[in-house]
């Protein structure tokens, strides 16, 4: 559903000349007030919101506003009029705005302000009209109209918002705040360092009694420093979403009917897709036309229409066609959306860690049935007093393929729901096994091992108990921006505003929110210690193992049985190796994966992984593409690498040299031609001492032999005399 209302700003800059003064070691009051308006700015912008901005400028040198006249309203001007704010403005701010030589008055600046909302809100509907005045108040005011002006905002409902380049109660005691050099102190002092100037002292009174005036309970809460305004203001606003009502109605059985409306509450937020390719020169979207061309892959490339092609599902090496008629009778067919209770089980019996996908939804009575509330009501506290949930299949409509899910009841104090999560289904989850460390002394932890992990565990604690006894949570993740988004948008600010410039490094608070918290840096220091000490880091340098006569000869008897399973049992553990499963063969679709793990387990003779190996390699060769010949290439460099480690040199030799000897009848020189800039030769004397092939023969065999038709050249010579013979005749 689509907004039907929105709101307009008006930001007021202040670019007078005395904005431009600055301590040493301060940041202008100028480019402060700018950085604000450029982060306010860029926010809008990435948050893709519909509310409308304009930017009006004061104690410029021209004036440019509708109320000037000879002697009121100069040196103002109306730089942005109402509109959505896009990169083009983030363009003015950045090259356009310039500190000017004259001052003005701010209240008149806020005058031109309410007349810009007023005259350009008119037939809109705005639900809310704000006003951000930006200044040192450095300047000769003229309070004689202050009543009329406050009069005018309550009754157009304008709320005021200023940010000052010192704190608003900086006029009870002027003289405090450092005077460092790391932009902080202006927050606590103006820029000069010498406390408030008279006009700053007067405008600063007029503040106060214009906010006061204005909402008495807020007082000076819209009053804002610069430096806290620029800290604030660094994190983009997040994307705004309404709340999309999922109406749909909770069974049980085929009698019970509960009206219900879901609503997301937890889901991933994603950037939305706007990247595009456009002309390198002129950056325009309309000078690149996509055109897409449907070819054979044969050697003529020939074009075909879209109409005479279909999907295809590849299955190894194999595709299965399928037609749309064919894809529309496999969707699975619903009768829309579903929200029916399968049954009921402990909360103990789910599990955290299966808890899958992308979502959380909140599950409501709908407000204007008291039926439903009623009924969902006593459903909920039913299974919130037995700790219990219920089991759910849910639809989100007739197109959605159904999830089993689980429904927990919530009970807070201002609401009630379910709060619906989805669960796996069989194929979803991955089952491991592991070997038991609790029947292995090896690897059993002393006491003392014990205690140092368990105290760096709780010295790691984020969560800890405050003096009042309230938890305290020491890193909100829910109140951490996406590290992507916050980068993005910033490079994209970057590149928009200045597309030759390099691109800006990391903010450091984006940095601070992704580290370990202070708090919890010192406290774990000295647990961390224990930990390194109790568990100290050997380097294991493996002996070469020497060999005896009875190695080299053998001594004719074979090792029982027991010794070999206690050299299995002392192999190095691999978690990749227990997840492959029981591979019987080499399949299709990682054969490499297969050869490997089927030489490792030994199950099969090494010439029967070969052969098999073999016959995949001939299969990718069959297919004739340049994506079968990389597969098969990494093949070949697998099966060559096991036969150096097995010491056996035959199988790969013999496979190559007749593999060699059918590539002109095959038409696979260009895969012969990739063979040869990988050099795969053949494994020759030096890498294995049973081969029969030489250094020389393995340099010498990635060459093709010339073609017969070449070397017989003499019969062509032959022709030519019989010619002439017959002329002769």
């Amino acid at each position: 559903m689509a907004r039907t209302s929105k709101s307009a700003l008006v930001l007021c800059m202040d670019v007078g000349f005395s904005m431009s003064n600055a301590a040493p070691g301060h940041e202008p009051s100028f480019e402060q007030a700018k950085k604000i308006i450029q982060k306010f700015v860029q926010r809008q912008v990435f948050a893709e919101t519909k509310d409308e901005l304009g930017l009006v400028l004061f104690g410029t040198d021209h004036t440019k506003n509708p109320l000037a006249t000879d002697s009121q309203y100069q040196n103002i001007a109306v730089h942005r009029h109402l509109m959505i704010p896009d990169f083009e403005l983030l363009e003015e701010i950045q090259n356009d705005i310039h500190p000017g030589s004259q001052q003005a008055d701010w209240l008149d600046a806020l005058v031109v302000c309410m007349d810009l909302l007023q005259k350009e809100t008119l037939g809109k509907k705005c639900d809310r009209l704000n006003i951000a005045l930006l200044t040192d108040l450095n300047s000769q005011v003229s309070s004689d109209q202050l009543d009329i002006i406050i009069s005018n905002l309550k009754r157009a409902g304008v709320t005021l918002q200023f940010f000052l380049p010192f704190p608003a109660d900086a006029a009870d005691d002027p003289g405090e705040g450092g005077s460092g050099g790391d932009g902080h102190g202006a927050a606590r002092r103006p820029p000069h360092g010498k406390g408030l100037s008279r006009e700053q002292q007067k405008g600063l009174e007029m503040v106060q009694q214009i906010m006061n005036s204005l909402d008495e309970e807020s007082d000076l809460e819209e009053v804002y420093p610069f430096s806290d305004a620029i800290e604030k203001l660094s994190i983009f606003k997040r994307i705004e979403r309404r709340p999309m009502a999922w109406p749909c109605t909770l069974t049980i059985g085929s009698s019970l009917a509960i009206r219900i409306v879901g609503y997301k509450a937890v889901t991933e937020e994603k950037v939305k897709k706007t990247w595009t390719v456009v002309d390198a020169q002129s950056s325009r979207r309309d000078d690149v036309k996509r055109e897409t061309v449907y070819c054979l892959h044969d050697d003529n490339e020939t074009e075909v229409q879209k109409e005479d092609t279909i999907q295809g599902f590849r299955y190894g090496s194999d595709i299965v066609p399928f037609s749309k008629v064919d894809q529309e009778q496999m969707k699975y067919k619903s009768d829309g959306k579903c929200f029916a209770v399968l049954g009921f089980t402990k909360q103990s019996m789910i599990n955290r860690h299966h808890f899958m996908g992308s979502q959380a939804i909140k599950v409501f009575a709908p407000k204007d049935d008291e039926h439903a509330g009623v009924a969902l009501s006593a459903l909920i506290r039913a299974l919130d007093s037995l700790d219990m949930v219920a089991i759910v299949r849910y639809a989100y409509d007739r197109r959605s393929n159904p999830q089993v899910g689980a429904a927990f009841p919530c009970v807070k104090e201002k609401y009630e729901c379910l709060i619906y999560v989805q669960l796996p289904y069989m194929e979803d989850l991955r089952q491991f096994s592991f070997a038991s460390l609790e029947n292995n002394k090896k690897f059993a932890p002393s006491e003392e091992q014990l205690s140092a992990v368990d105290s760096f565990i709780d010295s790691m604690m984020l969560v800890v108990e405050t003096e009042d006894g309230e938890v305290e949570d020491l890193f909100k993740v829910n109140h951490i921006p996406n590290p992507q988004f916050q980068r993005l948008f910033q490079c994209l600010h970057q590149r928009g505003v200045d597309p030759k410039a390099p691109l800006p490094p990391m903010e450091p608070w984006l940095k601070r929110t992704l580290e370990r918290p202070q708090a919890l840096e010192a406290r774990c220091h000295a647990p961390l210690q224990e930990v390194k000490r109790r568990f100290p880091l050997k380097e294991v340098v493996r002996k070469k193992e020497q060999k005896t006569s009875a190695d080299v000869f053998g001594n004719g008897k074979e090792e029982p049985d027991a010794k070999k399973a206690k050299v299995d049992e002392e192999e190095e553990y691999n978690l990749a190796h227990i997840s492959e499963g029981n591979i019987t063969s080499v399949g299709s679709v990682d054969p490499v994966k297969d050869f490997r793990a089927l030489i490792r387990q030994k199950t099969l003779s090494f010439g029967e992984v070969c052969q098999q190996l073999i016959l995949r390699i001939e299969q990718l060769l069959g297919n004739k593409g340049t994506p079968y010949y990389m597969k098969a290439i990494t093949c070949i460099l697998a099966f060559r690498e096991q036969s150096v480690k097995a010491a056996n040199a035959e199988l790969f030799n013999s496979y190559m040299q007749s593999l060699k000897r059918s590539i002109p009848d095959r038409g696979l020189q260009e895969f012969w031609d990739l063979v040869c800039s990988d050099r795969l030769t053949v494994i020759s004397k030096d890498e294995v001492d049973g081969s029969a092939v030489s250094k020389q023969e393995a340099d010498q065999f990635l060459l093709m032999e010339e073609k017969k038709e070449e070397v017989e050249a003499p019969p062509a010579d032959d022709m030519g005399d019989v010619d002439d013979l017959l002329d002769m005749m």
